[in-house]
C-alpha cells in the first residue's frame, strides 16, 4: 500500500510541477522561473524512476543471492502492514526454506559420502576425462595406494585391471588377479556407466573375493575326494574281494596238490573276465576324470548358428527318427553369427540334445526346441528345450557337479564339461526345469 501512495503522491507532484511549468511560459514569469521549474520537474522525473525501481532492485538482489546460494541475508521487517514489509517477510521466509533444504542436501550428501567412502567394497567413480571423483577406502586399501587423480594411474598398478576399467560396459564383470603386500587377491570387478547433468561416468566396484574362492576351493576339493573316493572305492573292493578268493582257492589247489578241473577253471576264468571288466570301468572312469581335467583353449572364430543347427540336425537325424521325435528349430535373426570355437559348442549342444532325446524317450509328447535369439541386453542366448518329466528340484543344484547323473547310464560329465566350456567362452549354462513340463537348457554368450 505505501509504495503506491508514495507512487502516486509523485506524479501527482510531478503533474503540478508540469502544470506551473506550463503556466510560467505561457505567462511569462521570466527565464529564471521557468527555468527553476523545469530543474524541479526533471529531477521530479529522476526521483521518480529510481522510487519505481527501487522494488525492483530488491527482487533482484534477492535473485542474485539465491543464484549465489546466499541464503543468509535477512531483509528488515517492521510490521507496519506495508507492501514493502509483506515483500520482506516472503524474501525472509524463501530464504530460510532455502537455506534448510540446502543444508538437508548438504546432509545428505556428506551421509553418503560417509557410507560410500567406508564400504567394505571397493568403489571408484571418474568422469569420461578420467578425472577420479571418488575414491573410498576400501578401493585405496584394495590398490594399495594413498591417492589417486586419474583413473589411467590404475595402469601402472596391475595393466589387466586398468583394461577392465576401460573396456567394461553397464552390467559387465570380470575376474582379475592382483598383487598384494597382503597376498595374492581375486577382484570381482564390476561397472555402471552413469549419465548425470549431461555428464557421463563410471562407477566401479572391486570386490576381493580371494576368501570365497578359497572356501568354494576347498569345498570343491572336498567334494572331487568324496566322488573318487566312492567311485574307485566302488571298483577297487570287488576287484580286491575277488582277486583274494582266486588266490586262496589257487594257493589250497597248489597246497594240496591238486589239479584244477574244467569246473574250476571256468570259475577262475570268469573271475579273471570280471576283474577285467571292472578294471576297464576304473580306467573309464579316469579317463573321464582327465578329459574334464584338460579342455584345450578355444580357437575364436565365427559360427552361423543356422548351419550349425542344421548340421546338428543332419548328425541326430538317424536317431531322432527312430525315436519318433519332433526336432524344431527356431532362429531370430536368421543370419545369427556367434564368435567361438565351433567344435567345442557343437560338442556342448551335442551333449544337450542327447539329454534331450533321453528325456522325451519314454513321454507322450516328443518334441525337442532348438531355439537362438538375442536378448534385451544384447546377449546371443541359445536354448534346449524338451517335453520330457522334468528335473526334480533336489537334483537341479547338483547337474552340474562332474560324475553326478540321473540317469542309469551315463559318466555324469557331459554337463560339467559343457559348463567348462561355456565359461572358457565368458558365457555361461543355466537350467530351468518343472516336473511334468519338461527342462529348459540355456546357453548365454557375453558377445
Amino acid at each position: 500500500m505505501d509504495y503506491r501512495v508514495g507512487l502516486l503522491g509523485r506524479i501527482g507532484l510531478l503533474a503540478g510541477s508540469l502544470f506551473l511549468l506550463a503556466y510560467s511560459i505561457s505567462s511569462s514569469w521570466g527565464v529564471f522561473v521557468t527555468s527553476l521549474l523545469l530543474i524541479i520537474v526533471v529531477l521530479q522525473i529522476v526521483f521518480m524512476l529510481r522510487y519505481s525501481e527501487s522494488s525492483f532492485k530488491k527482487v533482484r538482489l534477492f535473485l542474485d543471492n539465491i543464484k549465489q546460494d546466499k541464503y543468509s541475508q535477512l531483509y528488515p521487517v517492521k510490521f507496519d502492514g506495508t507492501e514493502t514489509d509483506d515483500l520482506h517477510i516472503e524474501f525472509n521466509a524463501i530464504l530460510a526454506k532455502l537455506k534448510e533444504d540446502q543444508a538437508e542436501k548438504e546432509a545428505n550428501y556428506q551421509y553418503f559420502r560417509s557410507v560410500f567412502k567406508h564400504l567394505s567394497i571397493g568403489l571408484i567413480t571418474f568422469g569420461e576425462n578420467g578425472d577420479i571423483q571418488i575414491l573410498n577406502v576400501a578401493a585405496k586399501r584394495i590398490l594399495n595406494v594413498d591417492e589417486l587423480k586419474n583413473i589411467h594411474e590404475v595402469e601402472s598398478i596391475n595393466k589387466e585391471l586398468h583394461l577392465a576399467i576401460q573396456n567394461l560396459r553397464t552390467g559387465g564383470s570380470e575376474l582379475i588377479k592382483i598383487a598384494h603386500p597382503d597376498g595374492i587377491m581375486q577382484l570381482s570387478v564390476y561397472v555402471i556407466e552413469l549419465l548425470m547433468r549431461g555428464e557421463r561416468f563410471k562407477l566401479v566396484s572391486l570386490q576381493n573375493i580371494q576368501s570365497e574362492l578359497e572356501e568354494k576351493e576347498m569345498e570343491a576339493w572336498q567334494n572331487l575326494v568324496k566322488i573318487l573316493t566312492h567311485e574307485i572305492m566302488n571298483s577297487i573292493a570287488p576287484i580286491s574281494s575277488l582277486a583274494g578268493t582266486l588266490k586262496g582257492e589257487l594257493e589250497y589247489k597248489i597246497d594240496h596238490n591238486e589239479s584244477l578241473n574244467p569246473s574250476d577253471m571256468e570259475d577262475c576264468m570268469m573271475g579273471i573276465s570280471t576283474i577285467e571288466k571292472r578294471s576297464e570301468g576304473l580306467i573309464r572312469f579316469v579317463s573321464d576324470f582327465r578329459s574334464l581335467a584338460h579342455i584345450p583353449t578355444p580357437k575364436f572364430g565365427s559360427i552361423g548358428i543356422s548351419k550349425l543347427f542344421d548340421q546338428l540336425e543332419i548328425l541326430l537325424q538317424h536317431q531322432l527318427d527312430s525315436l519318433q521325435i519332433t526336432l524344431k528349430k527356431e532362429l531370430n535373426p536368421e543370419e545369427l553369427i556367434l564368435f567361438g570355437d565351433q567344435t567345442q559348442i557343437e560338442q556342448v549342444l551335442i551333449n544337450l540334445l542327447q539329454n534331450a532325446i533321453q528325456a522325451v524317450e519314454d513321454s507322450d509328447l516328443k518334441i525337442i526346441t532348438l531355439k537362438a535369439f538375442i536378448d534385451e541386453a544384447g546377449k546371443i542366448i541359445i536354448e534346449v528345450t524338451d517335453t520330457g518329466k522334468g528335473i526334480e528340484e533336489e537334483a537341479l543344484g547338483k547337474i552340474f557337479i562332474p560324475f553326478f547323473t540321473t540317469k542309469k547310464k551315463g559318466s555324469g560329465i557331459g554337463l560339467s564339461l559343457s559348463k567348462q566350456i561355456m565359461r572358457r567362452h565368458k558365457g555361461n549354462i543355466q537350467v530351468r526345469s518343472v516336473l511334468g513340463e519338461g527342462t529348459t537348457f540355456k546357453l548365454i554368450f557375453n558377445g
